[in-house]
């Protein structure tokens, strides 16, 4: 049965919505997902499931808006792909807490960094159905503009290494 990661938008993160993780582990359960496992407070869920990752992307979704009040955004992805995207991370010298992964619901445009107005020196990169931005100052007071991260989610560089290896792990149990 695969395993997916699920990276929920604007969860517990600068005065957004909350959600406890063990509300989150119960809706992933309720939805017939096995083997739940949340980690950090800000939205990341692995499981199992039988499903198309766009099946298990949708109902995820929908629940959390029943739940919510309003769909906050799920992006589903497999542990090949956190793997690949930490492998092929650019920005060599940047700090791994300082290099940022959008994770976006589709493929953004090919101009998608055309946009970007970058004060600090921020550089992007496109990758697939991601945005790869190093922030040298930190994310936190940065001043970048880039309209094409709206829709997606973030996770830095260890977030998603950890993701990754959790999926490895689950992967591994019978």
């Amino acid at each position: 049965m695969p395993v997916y990661i699920a990276l929920l938008r604007a969860i517990n993160v600068g005065g957004t919505s909350s959600l406890p993780m063990a509300e989150l582990k119960a809706i992933c359960e309720g939805l017939g997902f096995s083997d739940v496992k949340t980690y950090i407070q800000s939205g990341n869920v692995l499981f199992r499931s039988d499903e198309a990752e766009k099946t298990v992307e949708e109902r995820l979704d929908e629940a959390l808006g029943k739940t919510m009040g309003k769909r906050p955004g799920v992006m589903v992805r497999s542990r090949k792909e956190l793997d690949k995207l930490a492998a092929d991370a650019p920005f060599p010298k940047a700090k791994p807490n300082f290099l940022l992964i959008y994770f976006l619901p589709e493929k953004p445009p090919g101009d998608a960094l055309e946009k970007m107005v970058a004060p600090d020196g921020e550089e992007a990169k496109l990758a697939g159905r991601e945005i790869y931005v190093h922030y040298p100052n930190g994310s936190g007071r940065s001043k970048l503009k880039l309209p094409a991260l709206k829709p997606g989610t973030s996770r830095n560089l260890n977030t998603v290494r950890k993701l990754a290896e959790m999926a490895a792990a689950l992967e591994g149990k019978n």
